[in-house]
């Protein structure tokens, strides 16, 4: 079962256009309605028309030509008899008058007046109906309803669709942020944004691997030159090391990763320089600190990166 989790601000855009779509269904269905009705009305005139006309001979209607007087009781009960077999088949329309007699009929629901005449060929008969107004047959559609509800989780589905390919498309359009990439497979570094790779040696590669591991491992501990390598760091990089065997790199003795630290670093230095050339602010993520000053004041200098994250570099081959 899918689970829509919307927040309040995304029911607008959401609704919106649903009420849109409901709106066009509801014109629809009222234009409808009010043709039928047009239809009905008509049809309704049309057949009070022609039972007048057929009926006039036997309705005591008057005529003018012979001088006859119209009898208003008999005119009366046959209004009332069509008016009633009119509602028994739900015509929307009701004898008002004929000629000028009077007849019953409900003018709260069958408002609109209609005139028609009868030509015979000794007289005019003058027949006043009244129907139902064009308004009267507009209602909410129900189909509309049900519709507009059986596409709300379509809608749903479609607006968070939306919102993740744009989502999407402005990550792809970011400009890609520089990160460290070291690929022990062919022993280069590179940044993950071009095609910028630097190849290492085995030693400074492993010593450098192994350091970003020490330091995302031991965040703040300091790494002085006067004093011997770590023997966690050191256990690193020869697991480092171990690896360029099995990948079949080296088949030389594991180096002293304690001598010429000074040397190691600096090639270490001259790679990441290489690779970070257009991204020197990414670089001091990367950027074993330079030695600042000679003696006493360089024997407190340390070498250890800053506060490091796992996501920050990837290590290919590991």
């Amino acid at each position: 079962m899918l689970r829509f989790n919307i927040v309040r601000r995304h029911w607008l855009p959401i609704i919106a256009p649903l009420l849109g779509f409901y709106l066009v269904l509801q014109t629809a269905a009222s234009i409808g309605q009010i043709a039928a009705g047009w239809f009905a009305t008509h049809r309704a005139l049309d057949n009070i028309e022609r039972r007048v006309s057929l009926d006039q001979a036997y309705v005591d209607i008057g005529n003018a030509a012979l001088g006859t007087p119209v009898n208003k009781s008999a005119v009366e009960r046959y209004i009332s008899r069509v008016n009633m077999a009119l509602s028994d088949m739900h015509y929307p329309a009701r004898i008002l008058r004929i000629q000028d007699v009077t007849g019953n009929s409900d003018a709260s629901r069958f408002s609109v007046s209609h005139s028609l005449v009868l030509t015979t060929s000794e007289q005019q008969i003058t027949i006043v109906a009244s129907a139902r107004p064009l308004s009267a047959y507009l209602s909410l559609s129900v189909t509309a309803l049900l519709i507009t509800a059986l596409a709300l989780p379509l809608r749903i589905y479609s607006y968070r669709r939306t919102r993740q390919r744009a989502r999407h498309q402005a990550s792809s359009d970011m400009p890609a942020t520089p990160k460290l990439v070291i690929n022990l497979k062919d022993k280069t570094l590179g940044n993950g944004v071009d095609d910028t790779q630097v190849v290492l040696q085995n030693k400074p590669l492993c010593f450098y691997t192994a350091l970003l591991k020490y330091c995302i491992g031991n965040p703040g501990a300091p790494l002085q030159h006067h004093q011997q390598v770590p023997e966690e760091l050191l256990t690193l990089a020869n697991r480092v090391f171990s690896r360029l065997i099995e990948l079949g790199h080296t088949k030389r003795k594991r180096p002293d990763f304690n001598a010429n630290l000074d040397k190691t670093l600096s090639e270490i230095r001259a790679a990441l320089d290489e690779v970070f050339f257009t991204f020197n602010e990414e670089k001091e993520l990367y950027y074993p600190p330079r030695a600042q000053g000679e003696g006493s004041r360089s024997k407190q200098h340390s070498y250890a990166l800053p506060v490091l994250h796992e996501e920050d570099i990837e290590i290919i081959g590991n």
